[in-house]
C-alpha cells in the first residue's frame, strides 16, 4: 500500500431542522393556540486524534464526510431529534488546511486531540416561540441554519522524539525493528521506505518514540523524489540520528551523505538543521579489526565529532547508541512545534445577519447583541488562547469597535457580550 500523508477531502456538518408550524387541536377549544416544535441542531463535524494510526491512507478511500442533519420540529412542541455528530480519526500530528488557501483550520498535535471543526446548523424555532399579545396565532416558524461544508487539506507531520534519517538501504529500518516492536518491511533495495514507521523504545527510567523517516535523496529540499514528503515528518522531532554505511558496502562516502542529508534539512528549515544529531555508523560487522577501527577514525576525523558504531543486524553497538540518545533528549529543551490557526470557519451568511450595540445607562457599560453576535458565541471558545484572538479579530473586522467608539467607547470601559463582560483596551 502506498504511503499517504497528504489528502483532500470534503467535510460537512448538519443542516438544522426546521421549526415547525401547528395549532392546537382539542375538543371544545375553536382556535387553539401555536404548538410547533423546534427542529432539532444539526451534527457537528469533530476531528479526533486515534493513536493507533500513523497514516492516512484509509482517506485515499472515502473523501466525504457529512455529519447529519437535524430532524423538523412536530406538532405538540415536539422537538426535532438532533444530528449524529460524525468523528473523523486521523493520526497525532495531523494539521488540517483550508484547501483554496491552504491555510491552518487546526493542529492535531499534543494536547489538541479532539476538536469541533464545523458547528453543526442551529434548529429552527417552531411557531411556538413567536406568540405574543398581538400575535396569538402566528403562521410561521424559523427554518434551520445550514451546515457548513469545506474541502480540506490533511497534512500529516508525526510526532516523534527522534527521527532517523538517511540515504535508502543504509538499515535505518532494520535499526527500527531491533530496538522497538515496530516491523517495517526490510529488503535489499535502492529505493527507498514510502512510510515513516513510528516505534516505541522501551529503556529503564523512560522510553522514546523514534520514526524511520523515509529515505532521502538529494534535491529533496526543492520537491525532487519524495522532496517534502520526507521533510515534513522531521519538524516535529527533537534529536536526529543520521544513520550512514559506516562499511561503505554501497559504495557511498558516508560524511558526503551526511553533508548533503544537512544541506537539505538547512534548504528547507534552519531549525531542522539546528536540532541535536547523532552520527551512527551502521553495517560495521562487515568490516573486522584495524579495518573497522580505521574507518570510524576517519569518520570521526572527517566530521569533527563522535560516530556510534553499530550493527543493526547484530545488535553490535546498539545500547551504547540509544543510551547516547536518551541522554541528548534529557538534555534538549522540547520545543514543541505547533501551527497556529491561521483560518477561521464562518458560517454561512454571518456578516448578514443583524446585530445592535448600544450604551446602557443603567449598567454602565456597552452592549452588543443580535443574532450575528449570539452564533459568533455559539461556535467560538472564548477560554482558549486561540478563540479568543478570533474574537477579537471578528469584532474589528465586522466594524463593532468602530461602532462603539463612535458611541464613546474609551480604554477600560467594559463591553457586555451576553454573558461575556470584557474591558476594552485599545
Amino acid at each position: 500500500m502506498a504511503f499517504s500523508d497528504k489528502v483532500t477531502i470534503r467535510i460537512r456538518s448538519g443542516d438544522g431542522g426546521d421549526g415547525h408550524v401547528s395549532f392546537r387541536r382539542e375538543k371544545y377549544v375553536a382556535n387553539g393556540g401555536p404548538d410547533g416544535g423546534d427542529g432539532g441542531d444539526g451534527g457537528d463535524l469533530i476531528f479526533e486524534v486515534d493513536e493507533g494510526i500513523n497514516t492516512l491512507s484509509d482517506f485515499r478511500y472515502k473523501q466525504k464526510f457529512f455529519a447529519g442533519n437535524g430532524e423538523p420540529g412536530g406538532k405538540r412542541r415536539c422537538h426535532g431529534a438532533d444530528g449524529e455528530d460524525l468523528v473523523v480519526k486521523v493520526p497525532a500530528g495531523t494539521i488540517i488546511r483550508e484547501a483554496e488557501s491552504g491555510k491552518v483550520i487546526t493542529d492535531m498535535s499534543y494536547e489538541n486531540t479532539r476538536e469541533i471543526v464545523l458547528k453543526g446548523g442551529r434548529g429552527g424555532k417552531g411557531n411556538m416561540n413567536f406568540a405574543t399579545p398581538t400575535m396569538q396565532a402566528p403562521k410561521y416558524a424559523k427554518p434551520g441554519k445550514p451546515g457548513i461544508e469545506l474541502e480540506v487539506i490533511l497534512e500529516l507531520k508525526m510526532i516523534a522524539d527522534v527521527g532517523l534519517v538517511g540515504f535508502p538501504n543504509v538499515g535505518k529500518s532494520t535499526l527500527l525493528s531491533r530496538v522497538s516492536a515496530a516491523r517495517p518491511k526490510i529488503a535489499n533495495y535502492h529505493f527507498t521506505t514510502l512510510s515513516p514507521i513510528l516505534g516505541v523504545v522501551d529503556m529503564e527510567g523512560g522510553g522514546f518514540v523514534m520514526a524511520d523517516i523515509p529515505g532521502l535523496i538529494e534535491g529533496a529540499a526543492d520537491g525532487v523524489g519524495l522532496g517534502h514528503d520526507f521533510l515534513r515528518h522531521i519538524e516535529r522531532t527533537r534529536v536526529i540520528v543520521h544513520v550512514v554505511d559506516g562499511a561503505g558496502t554501497e559504495g557511498r562516502n558516508p560524511a558526503e551523505d551526511i553533508d548533503a542529508i544537512n544541506n537539505e534539512l538547512k534548504t528547507y528549515n534552519e531549525v531542522l538543521a539546528s536540532r541535536p544529531q547523532l552520527i551512527a555508523a551502521n553495517k560495521m560487522d562487515c568490516l573486522f579489526g584495524e579495518q573497522k577501527e580505521e574507518a570510524i577514525k576517519k569518520l570521526e576525523e572527517e566530521l569533527d565529532t563522535k560516530v556510534y558504531a553499530i550493527s543493526a543486524a547484530t545488535g553490535e553497538g546498539v545500547d551504547e547508541l540509544l543510551y547516547a540518545v536518551k541522554k541528548l533528549l534529557s538534555e534538549t529543551k522540547e520545543d514543541k512545534v505547533v501551527y497556529e490557526k491561521e483560518y477561521e470557519v464562518a458560517e454561512p451568511n454571518l456578516a448578514d445577519e443583524p446585530y445592535t450595540a448600544y450604551y446602557d445607562e443603567d449598567e454602565e457599560m456597552y452592549v452588543v447583541e443580535g443574532p450575528r453576535i449570539e452564533r459568533m458565541l455559539g461556535y467560538t471558545n472564548l477560554e482558549s488562547e486561540k478563540g479568543f484572538k478570533f474574537f477579537q479579530d471578528f469584532m474589528v473586522k465586522n466594524g463593532i469597535i468602530d461602532e462603539l467608539k463612535e458611541l464613546g467607547l474609551e480604554e477600560g470601559d467594559t463591553v457586555r457580550l451576553y454573558g461575556w463582560q470584557f474591558e476594552y483596551f485599545d
